[in-house]
């Protein structure tokens, strides 16, 4: 996990950055609104928008709302949340307008919830809409819409929605601007020893062990959060850095090349968009359990799932609806859209393909998953 210089390389030549914004780097230690340091934060952003298309994934609303009600900290409620979330998204958005303006950059607001992502036809429309401002210049910033997400529309935190924004956009760079420098070998916060962690060619049991999950105050992800937003963004072949956002300027000495934060490498390639879609935005509704021959078939010969090579079938739910493909150890290698439903899967697993008409009487595919509905993971 030593640094090297051809990672640092690529993201001085990316063209197309998302960056993330977390509360912390946006707040001071009661948790209120750090205008000062959010308008050295929107002179970094300036200048990666010069020559770059930018996309800002930023937080900071539930935290504007709470200063503008004048309530004495975060409220702990949902509903609490939510209230400071409506009172608070205009007044980020305004605060980045004014930023942009000095520019004369157009600024745009996005709000997602995690059902705008789950289905095809609304993840085309989030893509196509991301492009067009982009094409024209504009610098979208989103926002998970917290006035009315609740937990089974929510993405649960910023970094997993700029992982996913990474995506949706094709980016070549994705830069996660915390409290914190990195990744460490231990707690910076309480491990005088810790060190940091410069590369990471590949997020590893052990890597995942070394990100601890705890939260600064006001975020809701830690830094394991960040990690898997890291590790999803690199499967897709995008470079990712995470970094502190706290100190000024350390946005631009990452695309510059400079040797700050810890810097995942891309373990591998540009994922079409429909293959990004079902590795990253879905969430699975069911299981599959597959033999080695069928794994190593989906693996490496890029071929599809058939019914012959599943060996136990979890969960409840529907023909098209995405399933993850787990070996015989339990561990998920893939995810796909399932051709069957869980009822019909159950009983044609182990049969061949020829079988599935006597067993079910009829036939729609003869493939439990097609190969063109599968991402490996």
């Amino acid at each position: 996990m030593s640094s090297i210089s051809t990672g640092r390389t690529a993201l001085r030549a990316a063209r197309r950055v998302v960056v993330k914004i977390g509360t912390n780097a946006l707040t001071n230690a009661t948790g209120r609104f750090n205008r000062q340091h959010f308008d050295a934060l929107g002179q970094d952003l300036l200048w990666a928008a010069q020559g770059r298309e930018l996309v800002v994934v930023s937080s900071g609303a539930i935290a504007l709302g709470v200063e503008r009600l004048g309530l004495p900290s975060r409220p702990r409620d949902i509903p609490g949340k939510q209230a400071c979330a409506a009172v608070g998204q205009s007044r980020l958005m305004q605060a980045y307008e004014e930023a942009f303006a000095a520019r004369g950059k157009a600024v745009a607001q996005v709000l997602l919830t995690h059902e705008d992502v789950q289905e095809r036809r609304r993840y085309l429309n989030v893509k196509h809409t991301l492009e067009r401002l982009l094409t024209a210049g504009v610098v979208p910033v989103i926002n998970e819409n917290d006035t009315v997400s609740v937990d089974e529309l929510k993405f649960g935190d910023n970094d997993t929605l700029a992982g996913l924004v990474a995506g949706v956009v094709d980016a070549d760079a994705l830069v996660l601007l915390s409290d914190v420098e990195g990744l460490y070998t231990g707690d910076p916060w309480r491990d005088a020893n810790a060190e940091l962690v410069t590369t990471v060619m590949q997020v590893t049991p052990e890597v995942l062990a070394l990100a601890t999950g705890a939260s600064s105050g006001v975020g809701t992800g830690g830094m394991s959060t960040k990690v898997r937003a890291a590790a999803r963004a690199s499967d897709s072949g995008i470079h990712c850095v995470i970094t502190s956002g706290a100190v000024p300027g350390r946005l631009r000495a990452v695309l510059e090349g400079a040797d700050v934060g810890t810097l995942f490498e891309p373990t591998g390639s540009r994922r079409s968009a429909r293959a990004a879609w079902i590795a990253h935005a879905l969430r699975a509704r069911g299981t599959l359990t597959v033999d080695a021959g069928a794994r190593e078939a989906i693996v490496t010969g890029k071929r599809s799932l058939l019914p012959s090579g599943v060996r136990g079938v979890e969960g409840d739910f529907g023909r098209g609806d995405p399933v993850d493909l787990v070996d015989a150890e339990g561990a998920v290698f893939a995810r796909g859209l399932a051709a069957y439903d869980a009822n019909e899967l159950r009983r044609i697993a182990g049969h061949h393909t020829a079988d599935i008409e006597a067993v079910l009487g009829y036939r729609y595919l003869d493939e439990a998953v097609h190969r063109d509905d599968l991402a490996v993971l």
